[in-house]
């Protein structure tokens, strides 16, 4: 099981004038294996972001965050800004995937910004806002996900095989 949660960020969200949809679709697509022990919705602002990202590693010691929003060009989206102050060692290799599976379905893909590493033992991944793009990010990364998560918490130590 993996203590994983879910930090939305949506200036209207949180201001209760937009249901969160995309967190929805993050708690859909993962299996019984992720547990959500924390859930928030907040603003666009680069400090409640960063504090709210610390808490949950430090705080809660969730092995996962994924977080939806502020991934794109406009002002507002600060989260990979705000994620590179967390994050002490870089995982290029989640949004990279993410991007390269949404350039499939749609160009726009590659405006994402999004980042993903790893805060003591939390693996942080920014996720686009839209439901369709969280849906097409997780499904680029949950078949290697556990395995990653595993070798944070050190139940599993090798990643090739013979």
């Amino acid at each position: 099981m993996y203590k994983t949660g879910i930090l939305i960020m949506s200036d209207k969200g949180a201001a209760g004038e937009r249901e969160d949809r995309s967190g929805e679709q993050i708690k859909e697509m993962l299996g019984p294996d992720y547990v959500i022990g924390y859930y928030e919705v907040i603003p666009d602002e680069k400090d409640i972001i960063i504090e709210k990202m610390k808490y949950a590693c430090d705080e809660l010691g969730l092995n996962l965050l994924l977080t939806s929003g502020g991934t794109g060009f406009s002002s507002r989206d600060v989260t990979p800004e705000a994620s590179l102050q967390v994050i002490e060692k870089l995982v290029p290799g989640i949004p990279e995937a993410m991007r390269s599976y949404g350039m499939q379905k749609t160009a726009k893909a590659m405006l994402s910004r999004a980042v993903a590493g790893i805060r003591r033992n939390t693996l942080i991944i920014n996720l686009p806002g839209s439901v369709k793009g969280v849906r097409e990010s997780l499904e680029a990364v949950i078949p290697a996900l556990a395995h990653g998560l595993d070798i944070i918490i050190g139940s599993a130590s090798e990643c090739g095989q013979d």
